[in-house]
């Protein structure tokens, strides 16, 4: 992936503010970061190392209103912790620790009329 998924959080830091970038972002992380096998475990720490979690959950607090950047940001969030070895559970720690749970529940009561936040 020749350092896509460091771009994909470098560009989800350096614009914030910017609802396509993060939506689109997000939705990259969900792609790049599925799969369970080896590989697929790897791209998800390599993820987490930079800075995708906080990114992700950071786009979901931005733009609370917009319903595409919480569904791609709660899948982003889902693929990149997901695990159950000692690394996976690392994944989801980090993620409380960056408000995302708070995030994702926002998201669900915020947009409670689209079925895939449910």
């Amino acid at each position: 992936d020749a350092g896509a998924i460091e771009a994909v959080v470098a560009a989800l830091q350096a614009h914030p503010q910017a609802e396509e970038v993060q939506e689109e972002g997000c939705a990259a992380l969900v792609n790049v970061c599925d799969g369970d096998d080896d590989a697929g475990l790897a791209r998800k720490q390599r993820a987490a190392a930079a800075g995708a979690i906080e990114a992700a959950a950071a786009a979901m607090q931005a733009h609370p209103q917009e319903a595409e950047v919480q569904e791609d940001g709660c899948c982003a969030l889902a693929n990149v912790c997901f695990g159950d070895d000692g690394a996976g559970f690392a994944r989801k720690q980090r993620a409380a620790d960056a408000s995302a749970i708070e995030a994702i529940v926002a998201a669900m009561q915020a947009h409670a009329q689209v079925a895939e936040m449910q």
